[in-house]
Formats: C-alpha cells, sequence, structure tokens
C-alpha cells in the first residue's frame, strides 16, 4: 500500500486526517490490482469503492475523476520506479559482479518492477495511441535504467571498444525491455511474465548479446581478413 507520504499527486485531494489518507491509498492499492485482470474502461469506481468500504462520494472527494486517479496511479508507479533506479546506483552486489551475474541481477529487478505494476502498465499501453503521453514516462525510465547499467556492465566487459559495447548494451536492453512489454499487453507465450523461466532466458539473451559484442573482431581484423 503507499505510504501517506506518496500521496501528494496531482488530481488528488490533498488530507491532514490519518484514516483519510490511508482510505485514498486504500483506494489506490485496490485499482492497481483490479487492472491486473480488468482494462481500464472495464474498472468500476463503484465496484472499487465497494472493494475498500469507500462511498463513491468518498472517491470523487479524493480524486478529481477517473482519468485523475489513473494518473496517480501511473505516478506511483513511475516513482517506485524512480527509487528502484536510486537503489540500484548504491547496490554493491553489482559494483563486484561478473558479467553473468550482473545481467541477471538486472533483467531480475525490471521483471520485479513490471510484476508490481503489471495492471497499470498493461492500462498504460493499452492507451498509448489515445494518450501517448501516458507511456511517455515510462519511456523515459527505460532510457534512465539503460543509462545506470551501461556503465556497470561496461566496467565487465573489459576495456576496448567503448562505443560498439554501449551500443550492445543498448540493443540488449531493447530487447528484453520490448519482450516484457510484449508480454504484458499480449501474453503470447510460451512464457509469460510470471514465470521464472523469463527471467533465466531474458538475463541469457542479455548475456550472450553482450559476450558476442565482446569477442567481436575489431574493424582493422576485418580488413585483414578480406584481403
Amino acid at each position: 500500500m503507499p505510504r501517506s507520504a506518496e500521496l501528494d499527486l496531482p488530481g488528488v485531494t490533498p488530507s491532514r486526517q490519518k484514516r483519510s489518507r490511508e482510505t485514498t491509498a486504500a483506494l489506490l492499492q485496490a485499482g492497481a490490482e483490479l487492472l491486473r485482470t480488468h482494462s481500464l474502461a472495464e474498472l468500476s469506481i463503484e465496484a472499487l469503492c465497494r472493494q475498500v468500504g469507500a462511498t463513491v462520494g468518498a472517491f470523487y472527494s479524493r480524486f478529481e475523476s477517473k482519468e485523475a486517479y489513473f494518473n496517480a496511479l501511473l505516478a506511483l508507479a513511475a516513482r517506485d520506479g524512480e527509487s528502484r533506479l536510486s537503489r540500484m546506483k548504491e547496490d554493491k552486489r553489482l559494483r563486484d559482479a561478473e558479467l553473468s551475474e550482473l545481467g541477471r541481477l538486472l533483467v531480475r529487478g525490471t521483471i520485479g518492477w513490471i510484476r508490481n505494476h503489471e495492471g497499470v502498465l498493461r492500462a498504460a499501453l493499452q492507451h498509448d495511441d489515445t494518450r501517448p503521453d501516458r507511456w511517455s514516462t515510462f519511456k523515459s525510465l527505460a532510457r534512465a535504467n539503460v543509462a545506470g547499467a551501461t556503465p556497470i556492465l561496461l566496467g565487465a566487459m573489459g576495456k576496448g571498444r567503448k562505443a560498439a559495447k554501449t551500443r550492445a548494451i543498448g540493443f540488449g536492453f531493447q530487447v528484453v525491455l520490448g519482450t516484457l512489454v510484449n508480454a504484458v499487453l499480449n501474453d503470447p507465450g510460451p512464457l509469460s511474465i510470471h514465470d521464472r523461466e523469463m527471467e533465466d532466458r531474458l538475463s541469457n539473451c542479455l548475456l550472450l548479446l553482450l559476450q558476442a559484442e565482446m569477442t567481436a573482431p575489431t574493424a582493422g581484423v576485418s580488413r585483414k581478413r578480406k584481403r
């Protein structure tokens, strides 16, 4: 459940009373859970309020509209993502880990965040055509995730060919995130976002892409071979 300090959000009426803030937090948590199995259009304010024992009037006294409510859910997911990135910078495990373990930790962290906010992220993706700004925040988070992971991975990939390795890291995360977005939005199988095997296979995929770049011949070697 969101902490009281996290409830100061645009479109959310502030409250100093503990019980009122607890009701706001309960409404947000219940909505995030309902969106795991319902679309945003299917999300009923009446059903949401019944689930937490609140009235519809209490809902609209806290949120200007259903859209404002969803924007608050998006903001909470984004804040959690930003917090994860901050923790990543301070994670001592990442400083000394080998490349294979680094990839596993980074992929696991990304999947964990997506699982925590699966319904909200799916709803944002489903409305990307009509409200692209709803997904732009998460695109920025994805870029920040890659930017934060790049120097850590470069340190484990050895010296030389920094530009090529940086590009390989970026593409590796594009593959990882693209697979996860497709899993959240379409769940095409054979693996779902909740399968542990998804972590294992995406970690291995990232590792293979980075190792391929580490062992790629330099431009000079390629020219010699052509002669």
